[in-house]
Formats: C-alpha cells, sequence, structure tokens
C-alpha cells in the first residue's frame, strides 16, 4: 500500500515571516527555517493528493515542492491567509476534466463563494479558468482511503476547523493551525492521536491564537507521542525554540516532510 504524508508548504502566521519593515533577529535571520510563508500542508495518502487551505503564497510554495497536481481542497476557515491564494488552484484545473473538489464548512463555503463568485458562477464555462466542486464539511469524510473529521475549534469570530486524518497502516495525526480554545468534543477526538500539528504563534498569549505554552499543554493533555509547533510568528526564533521544548515536540518549518509509511 503506498504511503502518507505530509508536507508544510508553510509554517508561518497571517504575515509571514520575515515581516514587513522588520529588522528583528528572526526576520534577518540567515537560518532558512526562519523564514515562513502562510501555513498550509499538503496530505498525500495512497495516490491521493490533498491541499490544506489556499493562503496567498501558494505560487511560490507549489513551486518550490513542484506541486502539479491535487485531488482536492480542504479549507479550515475563511480568514485571508487561508483562501486568498484560491486564483492559483486554476493550476491544477487545467489538466482535469472534472471541477476541483473543494471541501468546507457551510460558513467557509459561503464566504469563498462570496469572494470568488466568478468561479462558482455557472457562466465560468471557458477552459483555462478555476472549476470548483463545492462540498460541505458536515462530519467525517472520505478521500479515497483517507478518512478525514473535523475539529471545531475556536478561533476569533470565524468558524474554524482543523483535521483528523486517518489512513490504513500510518499514525493518526491531527492539523490544527489556528486555535484558541479546543472544545470538549474535539479534545476527545485527538485524545491519543499519534501526531500533533498545532498553532503556536508567539511566546505570550494571544486573544485568538496558542501562545506556545498553550500548545505544549494541550500536547499534554491529548497524549501526543508526537507534536510539530506551526503558525508561528517572528517571536519564535527556530533553533532556540526548538531546544527549550519538551522531548517529542518540535518546530516545523517550510518545506519539511513528515512522512509515515506503512506504520502498524
Amino acid at each position: 500500500m503506498a504511503g502518507f504524508s505530509i508536507t508544510f508548504l508553510g509554517t508561518g502566521t497571517s504575515v509571514g515571516v520575515p515581516v514587513i519593515g522588520c529588522g528583528c533577529d528572526v526576520c534577518t535571520s540567515a537560518d532558512p527555517r526562519n523564514n515562513r510563508t502562510r501555513s498550509s500542508i499538503i496530505v498525500r495518502a495512497g495516490d491521493q493528493t490533498i491541499l490544506v487551505d489556499s493562503g496567498p503564497d501558494l505560487r511560490a510554495q507549489a513551486l518550490r515542492e513542484g506541486l502539479r497536481e491535487i485531488d482536492a481542497v480542504i479549507y479550515t476557515h475563511a480568514h485571508m491567509d487561508h483562501v486568498v491564494g484560491f486564483d492559483e488552484l486554476r493550476a491544477f484545473c487545467w489538466r482535469r476534466e472534472t471541477p476541483l473538489p473543494m471541501h468546507a464548512t457551510g460558513e467557509c463555503m459561503a464566504a469563498l463563494q462570496r469572494m470568488f463568485g466568478w468561479a462558482f458562477s455557472p457562466d465560468n464555462i471557458h477552459k483555462g479558468y478555476i472549476k470548483p466542486g463545492p462540498r460541505i464539511i458536515d462530519g467525517p469524510f472520505p478521500i479515497g482511503e483517507l478518512i478525514i473529521t473535523p475539529l471545531p475549534v475556536e478561533h476569533g469570530s470565524v468558524e474554524t476547523i482543523g483535521f483528523l486524518f486517518e489512513y490504513p497502516g500510518a499514525k493518526r495525526t491531527a492539523y490544527i493551525p489556528d486555535v484558541k480554545t479546543l472544545p470538549e468534543e474535539t479534545k476527545r477526538l485527538i485524545q491519543g492521536v499519534d501526531v500533533l500539528i498545532v498553532d503556536a504563534l508567539r511566546p505570550v498569549p494571544h486573544p485568538t491564537h496558542f501562545s506556545v505554552e498553550d500548545a505544549i499543554q494541550a500536547v499534554r493533555e491529548s497524549g501526543a507521542a508526537e507534536a510539530w509547533l506551526t503558525h508561528l510568528g517572528h517571536d519564535n526564533e527556530h533553533s532556540i525554540l526548538e531546544t527549550a521544548l519538551p522531548p517529542g515536540i518540535h518546530v516545523a518549518w517550510d518545506g519539511q516532510k513528515l512522512s509515515w509509511d506503512d506504520l502498524a
């Protein structure tokens, strides 16, 4: 059976790192791991390639990773740093005969349809344009043999979800890039997960995101054996943060690939 992997297209916060106009040590760092585009991942499960979110850096991310085809897009929420690369998805429609499946909550899908109404219009019949195939997330759903379970979280005023990925022979992996509070049902769903990828915006508290300490606490409560921090701002220097974290918790970076092929 073909394996399961996750590639971090981006691991940065909404403004990315370096931050425009900032001369701090992280923004001027020579360590490429401190160069963070907006948060997004590619999930490969068997012969399926799934994009999670289409942020403003999608074009550069896809070129960097040599990404040529995707089978579906799944959205966490409708904040700008997760959706405004939408038009770049047309490159993944050129070789398709059918619309590109796009999975989102009802609120997120409605926002996409408002923002990119031309794409969802019945008048969008010309070749070369993005052809979305909208699908509402209202519970667990399959893409090939991959089962994807939405993980509702609290993150500002926008309906937001993470995802639990379950694939035969691979570790159970949860991806929660934007979160301030984990509801009890989501805590239950990620209990005992093998791998947790989670928001850790900065060392000090933030009104709509996990701090580093919040992320560490969530990892401990979940019982995850392995964890990776993402959605990182310029208050986090990669090597310093990595050495300060508890065992089993690591700092993700753009272009990093996690692979758990053929695991029992």
